[in-house]
């Protein structure tokens, strides 16, 4: 049983974002101060990847724990209500999300799945903007 009625569980639904979520931005606006240019949401590519460097022929997606099932605190907890739902929902988005990035790396592109809780670690986007260049000194 849910706690809210159908039409509160909808509006709050709705309200979550797939896309210019606070991490994304947070990525984005460092990534962009380094100097590296890229698409938003390539809808041509497999998963519409988060962030497309064209340049350096590579994807970035940036994931949230709870959604795509990471193994940390905020992954790994499971919500009180509908938890079999919860459970087969999470399942599904990591089986789409392993077929995407093979998929993405069968097409020539080298890919980088970034945690919500990795980009609060100092140094995150410093070691992405070096996964970034290593891939420029292969091009």
């Amino acid at each position: 049983m849910d706690v809210y009625s159908a039409e509160k569980r909808s509006e709050v639904m709705r309200a979550v974002k797939g896309a210019d979520t606070k991490p994304e931005l947070a990525l984005r606006k460092a990534l962009f101060a380094r100097g590296f240019r890229y698409r938003l949401h390539a809808k041509g590519l497999p998963g519409k990847p988060d962030l497309v460097f064209p340049k350096y022929r590579a994807a970035i997606f940036v994931h949230g724990c709870f959604w795509h099932g990471h193994d940390c605190a905020r992954g790994a907890r499971a919500p009180v209500s509908n938890r079999a739902y919860w459970a087969a929902k999470i399942a599904r988005n990591k089986a789409r999300d392993k077929e995407n990035l093979k998929k993405l790396k069968a097409l020539g592109w080298r890919v980088r799945v970034i945690w919500e809780c990795a980009l609060k670690q100092p140094g995150a986007v410093d070691k992405a903007a070096r996964w970034l260049m290593a891939g420029a000194a292969r091009t």
